[in-house]
């Protein structure tokens, strides 16, 4: 029997078992991105959560994420930061206007910025202004970064933004562990084929 070439074997063996590893992996990842989606939508479904006795805080915090919440916002004649966003009630494209909840604050009321409604197009010269309670819903928290709160009524002339969905969460992790799991199997059967028509073919029998 011809012996496997050693190098070539190594090169595939190593390959297959980092595809394999791979997949492993996306299929970890998927078991964790399907417990996160199940804590957000929990989330989603509990009593508003006032925000203002944490707001002094950076640590100890309750799980927020998509969680409706109720917190005092001062920001006065500000310029907002304009980016794409929708309607609530229409679904239509635009472009959303975001303040932050107390500039300047310090831990977690410097990181809420406020999407204070929506418009169909950009107006760089309207400033806007938080004064009191903004209620609306939170979206991912990942982190120190910030934490975006669309609220549930839109500063006027702004109509109401569409707030985040768990459903654009990406979750196709499953997808990718089988992707790497088909890679493997065919480096497997290339590699097979390989060395079969490597081998070298006995004479006919006379």
């Amino acid at each position: 029997m011809r012996r496997l070439p050693l190098l070539p074997t190594l090169v595939v063996a190593a390959a297959v078992a980092v595809m394999i590893g791979l997949g492993i992996w996306q299929l970890q990842r998927a078991a964790w991105k399907n417990r996160l989606i199940a804590e957000y939508t929990a989330a989603a479904t509990m009593p508003a959560l006032d925000l203002d006795p944490l707001l002094g805080r950076d640590g100890n915090l309750p799980p927020l994420a998509f969680r409706r919440v109720l917190v005092t916002c001062h920001a006065d004649n500000l310029l907002p930061e304009q980016r794409g966003g929708r309607n609530r009630d229409t679904g239509q494209g635009g472009y959303s206007a975001f303040l932050p909840c107390r500039p300047g604050a310090e831990g977690l009321a410097g990181r809420i910025v406020v999407n204070a409604g929506w418009a169909a197009l950009p107006d760089s010269a309207r400033r806007l202004s938080l004064s009191g309670i903004v209620a609306g819903q939170l979206g991912p928290v990942e982190g120190r970064d910030r934490i975006v709160l669309t609220a549930a009524t839109a500063v006027p002339p702004l109509a109401p933004s569409t707030p985040p969905s768990i459903e654009d969460i990406p979750n196709n992790h499953m997808a990718y562990a089988f992707q790497w799991f088909f890679f493997a199997a065919v480096a497997v059967v290339i590699y097979l084929l390989a060395l079969r028509r490597r081998a070298p073919k006995l004479p006919p029998e006379p």
